[in-house]
């Protein structure tokens, strides 16, 4: 009741947000206010801070993200951006549509109402999408229609309102997948997290080789030459949303076939099955402006894992994997954005299927989509620059009453990129000429970025090594 008089009293600054905006703060209204309410004063304190719209987010969990609290002093100098810097990680949250920040100040006492507007939070998907790495991979196959998966994908966010999420997926098809997975981001105020969850993966095609640069298949319409399974378990230490550090276990089982195993030996190194344990410990520093199309901020990520094979012969493998991305507001709706990403990867020998480098699902150059390329150790460079097209803020639909679907928001970017990438290995097949080699190239393209988070972005490529053309992928790519 207090939170929504003190919203309804029009007496307050306020702040609002758009789903991808740099900056959406609007300064001149906290400054303004802070002069005309708490003249001559360096310091504020906090007395309250208020929350609304949190109908199933627990409170607790939106003031652990805070860095202040009830008694604190802040400078009036650093207010406007201190704010803004809290009201971002509580929409990078991802459990609210929009963040609306509201104060007032009486004899140098600052009240901070915050008002969110929750998402929906359980997503039933269906599951209907090709059975390759991307769009150009799958339409190159000669039996591109029966590599169809499809499906139900359950996602539960914010579970018991604390943040939490649980994921299951029955998929069928030419790939059948079968995972359940739950996600505790933080026990207690600052405390650690959990994560637990398990997969069972078989699928009709295995790419048991490379030639050429491209995957080579092969099919069994009987039996199912590739079976996998894993379980997995690990903790998580939060300080907020935007520094994350992880410790997780994972024991994987996986067998194929003997079909596979003579046509490539090496592809376990040793038989047709293994067991494995990785222990992966990662730390990432988010302070991107929103996580879904950052337009400012910085991104790191470090991840650090070993392999140990059981029951065999097989040498352990050490990978170190880092990425750094930043990203610049240039002014007049110009954007500038560079990542660098890069892995080493350490063993005596490795097997084919450890052996993945660029054009995989995790990192590629673009406008090489139909090839792959293998090695022990990649590098990848990306840039871009962006001109905003379009800001709708949200479009509302006049089919839907409620809040959470009725507003779309709706943001259009030009963009023109140039990407490089190198893949280093001492031993390559005289049949793939893409390792060792500079793979670069340019395009441009059109981002879309709307509803829930999702990014949509349409590319024309051009590669140093003359083939390129029009793609289609459904994420950010830096």
């Amino acid at each position: 009741m207090l939170a929504a008089a003190f919203l309804a009293g029009g007496l307050l600054g306020f702040a609002s947000t758009a789903p991808a905006a740099p900056d959406s703060l609007r300064r001149f209204a906290v400054d303004s206010l802070m002069l005309t309410q708490c003249p001559g004063y360096q310091k504020v304190r906090v007395k309250q801070v208020l929350f609304a719209g949190n109908n199933v987010t627990k409170e607790r969990i939106l003031r652990a993200e805070l860095d202040y609290r009830e008694g604190d002093s802040l400078n009036v100098a650093s207010l406007t951006g201190r704010l803004e810097e809290n009201r971002l990680r509580l929409f990078n949250l991802r459990l609210f549509t929009s963040v609306q920040q509201q104060i007032t100040c009486r004899d140098g006492e600052l009240i901070v109402l915050i008002a969110v507007q929750e998402r929906w939070y359980t997503f039933p998907v269906p599951v209907l999408g090709i059975a390759d790495r991307n769009f150009k991979a799958w339409y190159n196959r000669p039996d591109r229609w029966r590599r169809i998966d499809y499906g139900l994908y359950l996602v539960r966010s914010n579970f018991r309102g604390r943040n939490e999420e649980i994921r299951g997926n029955l998929q069928l098809g030419f790939n059948r997948r079968y995972e359940l997975f739950y996600t505790v981001p933080q026990l207690g105020r600052r405390g650690a997290g959990i994560s637990a969850g398990g997969s069972y993966y078989r699928s009709h095609a295995l790419d048991f080789t490379t030639r050429n640069d491209s995957l080579i298949a092969f099919r069994d319409d009987q039996d199912f030459p590739i079976e996998r399974w894993y379980v997995t378990g690990g903790l998580r230490w939060r300080r907020d949303v935007q520094r994350l550090t992880t410790l997780e276990g994972f024991y994987f089982n996986e067998q194929v076939s003997d079909s596979i195993s003579r046509r490539n030996p090496t592809y376990f190194l040793s038989g047709n099955q293994r067991r494995y344990v990785d222990m992966v410990l990662s730390r990432t520093v988010n302070e991107r402006n929103t996580f879904a199309y950052p337009l400012t901020g910085r991104f790191v990520q470090l991840s650090l894992t070993q392999r140990a094979f059981l029951g065999s012969n097989t040498p352990p493998i050490t990978s170190l994997l880092g990425r750094y991305a930043r990203y610049f507001d240039l002014g007049r709706r110009f954007y500038y954005s560079a990542s660098a990403e890069g892995r080493l990867r350490f063993a005596r020998r490795l097997a084919y299927t450890d052996s993945h480098a660029l054009g995989f699902k995790r990192a590629s150059v673009r406008g090489y989509d139909a090839y792959v390329v293998d090695g022990r150790h990649y590098g990848l460079l990306r840039q871009g620059f962006s001109y905003r097209l379009l800001d709708a803020n949200e479009l509302r639909l006049p089919f839907f009453n409620d809040p959470r679907f009725g507003s779309v928001p709706l943001q259009l970017y030009l963009n023109t990129f140039t990407d490089a990438g190198y893949v280093a290995e001492r031993t390559v097949p005289r049949t793939n000429q893409l390792p060792n080699q500079l793979l670069a190239s340019v395009g441009i393209g059109l981002h879309l970025v709307t509803y829930y988070d999702r990014v949509f972005t349409l590319e024309y490529t051009r590669t140093r090594h003359g083939f390129g053309g029009f793609f289609f992928r459904s994420e950010f790519p830096i």
